[in-house]
């Protein structure tokens, strides 16, 4: 496969203050084939109690699929409410047509150690795999680069994912600003369902020092090589989805957010040409 650009989508965090029906219609507007809906954002889609069957219809009619639910967070500690979670994020990403869960680790320190991280890791995907494949949807795995990550690297994710004979349910997000962060050097294209991509352009900050907040939209002066990540995965086999995760809040509050997006759309096209 040549180092051709995947299809874009949109996560609800470039434009957290867009209700659901605008966010759709950004996505729509820039261009975007799909979408990332989100729990966490008060006010809105599942956070706001909207049923599943008017986010699909809403989507449907814009020509968008959704390409996952963001996120069952802290699934590697797994408890009665973790699974009850679970069971209603699945039933939810089921009803409204979502393709896929994304399972977000442990980032507070705790469950860390060697040993422990392994056995809460593989007791949590043991468990998730019936909820997710009774409701049809796949489970990404989205390890977290920063120091206080219980789960770093996606080559131990993917180690207790073969381990469990199940590649069939689960595959891994590569999160570029992740996988800078990580210092992973190896990258996993053919187990990799979903590709989350920011930028980071403050030259101040040092890489131990970068944050959710530094993360911008991809283009000039981008720190985390996004070009390189992407033109490797796409190399290596990866034909999923490119989905934009700016949580800067200065993206947020750019007065023409189409506009930037589409720029930096143009800007990892014209990047990868010139990579292929």
């Amino acid at each position: 496969m040549t180092a051709g650009t995947p299809a874009f989508a949109l996560n609800h965090m470039c434009a957290p203050n867009h209700s659901i029906s605008d966010f759709f219609d950004l996505a729509k507007a820039v261009g975007a084939t799909g979408v990332e809906i989100r729990n966490d954002i008060q006010g809105n889609a599942i956070a706001d109690g909207t049923d599943p069957e008017a986010i699909a219809e809403a989507a449907a009619s814009r020509g968008l699929r959704i390409v996952s639910i963001n996120a069952l967070q802290r699934f590697n500690q797994w408890n009665d409410a973790r699974e009850n979670e679970a069971r209603a994020l699945a039933a939810y990403a089921k009803a409204c047509g979502a393709e896929a869960l994304v399972l977000v680790p442990v980032n507070d320190g705790t469950g860390s150690a060697n040993g422990e991280r392994q056995a809460n890791l593989r007791i949590a995907l043991k468990e998730l795999r019936p909820i997710l494949a009774e409701a049809g949807i796949a489970g990404l795995v989205e390890p977290l680069g920063f120091d206080t990550s219980s789960l770093r690297y996606k080559s131990e994710a993917i180690e207790a994912i073969e381990g469990l004979g199940a590649s069939a349910v689960f595959r891994i997000v590569h999160d570029t600003f992740h996988h800078f962060l990580s210092g992973e050097e190896s990258i996993f294209p053919a187990q990799t369902g979903l590709l989350h991509a920011s930028g980071v352009t403050d030259s101040a900050i040092g890489v131990n020092q970068m944050c959710d907040g530094d993360r911008v939209l991809v283009g000039r002066g981008d720190r985390l090589d996004n070009i390189v990540q992407i033109a490797a995965l796409r190399r290596g086999g990866f034909n999923g989805p490119l989905s934009f995760e700016p949580f800067s809040e200065a993206v947020h509050r750019l007065p023409d957010l189409a506009s930037t997006i589409a720029d930096s759309m143009t800007f990892i096209t014209e990047g990868m040409r010139q990579l292929a």
